[in-house]
C-alpha cells in the first residue's frame, strides 16, 4: 500500500506545488526517520521524484537529495530529457548535488544511470559543452590543453585507445582524484574513465556522433541552395511567330 505521505506528495506535484510536495516527503523523515523516506522513495513515481529534484540542488538542498538511492536517482534522471532543457542547467545541478553529496560514492550513481536505457545519453547531455575537454582527457589523461599529459599511448590507434579503457593492466590515472575533486564535470569525467570505463567509452562515442551530426547540419546550412533555371515566358509576338 502506498504511504499516505507519498499520495499527498503526488497530488501536490500534479497541481504544480513542488515545494509542498518536497515538504510532504520531508515530513516523513521528521515523523519516522531517514530510513522510512529512503524506502518509501522506491514507491514514489520517478517522474514525480524528478520534479522535486529539479527544484532543489546544491544551492537549495533538500533531504530528498541526501537520501535518494543510486537506483531511485537513475530512474528519475533518465526522464530529464523530456523537459527539453537545451542548456542542461537543471541536469547539472541535480547530478552535482546528489552524486557528490557527503558520504556518497559517485561511481555507484554513474553505474546505475549507465545501466538504464537513455542513461548514457543523459550523461552525454551533462558533458556536451565539455566534449573537447573530454576528448583531450581521453587522449592525454589531463583536461588542460596546455599541460603536459600522458604520452604513453601516443603510438596507439583510436580504436586501441578505446579498447585500453577497460584494460585493468594499463597504467593508473595520470591525474590523482584530489587534482580533479571539483564536485563538477571534471570529477565526473575522471570517475567515469577510471571507475566506469565502459560508460565513459559509450558517452565519448555519443558525443562524437553528435559532433559529426552538427558538422553535417552546419555544412548543409552554409551550402548555397541550387539555382533553378527560370523558363522565359512567351510574349504575344513570340506566340504568333511560333504559329
Amino acid at each position: 500500500m502506498t504511504h499516505p505521505v507519498l499520495a499527498r506528495a503526488e497530488k501536490l506535484v500534479r497541481v504544480g506545488d513542488i515545494v509542498g510536495a518536497e515538504a510532504a516527503l520531508v515530513s516523513l523523515v521528521e515523523t519516522e526517520g531517514d530510513q522510512a523516506l529512503a524506502l518509501a522513495l522506491d514507491d514514489f513515481p520517478a517522474k514525480d521524484l524528478l520534479a522535486v529534484l529539479r527544484d532543489f540542488d546544491s544551492a537549495r538542498e533538500s533531504v530528498v537529495n541526501l537520501l535518494v538511492s543510486p537506483e531511485q536517482f537513475a530512474r528519475a534522471i533518465v526522464l530529464e530529457r523530456r523537459y527539453g532543457d537545451i542548456s542542461h542547467e537543471r541536469l547539472h545541478g541535480m547530478i552535482n548535488s546528489v552524486i557528490f553529496r557527503a558520504g556518497a560514492e559517485p561511481g555507484e550513481f554513474l553505474a546505475a544511470i549507465g545501466e538504464l536505457q537513455g542513461g548514457n545519453e543523459v550523461l552525454a547531455d551533462y558533458l556536451h559543452e565539455r566534449a573537447e575537454h573530454l576528448e583531450h582527457f581521453f587522449r592525454t589523461g589531463v583536461f588542460d590543453f596546455f599541460s603536459d599529459g600522458d604520452d604513453s599511448g601516443d603510438d596507439l590507434s583510436d580504436e586501441e585507445r578505446l579498447d585500453a579503457l577497460s584494460d585493468e593492466s594499463s597504467g593508473g590515472p595520470f591525474l590523482s582524484h584530489s587534482e580533479v575533486s571539483d564536485h563538477d564535470w571534471m570529477e565526473l569525467a575522471w570517475t567515469l574513465r577510471y571507475q566506469q570505463p565502459e560508460i565513459f567509452r559509450e558517452v565519448l562515442l555519443i558525443l562524437r556522433a553528435r559532433a559529426r551530426a552538427e558538422e553535417r547540419e552546419q555544412a548543409a546550412a552554409e551550402r548555397p541552395a541550387p539555382q533553378v533555371p527560370i523558363q522565359p515566358t512567351l510574349g504575344e509576338g513570340d506566340e504568333e511567330s511560333a504559329l
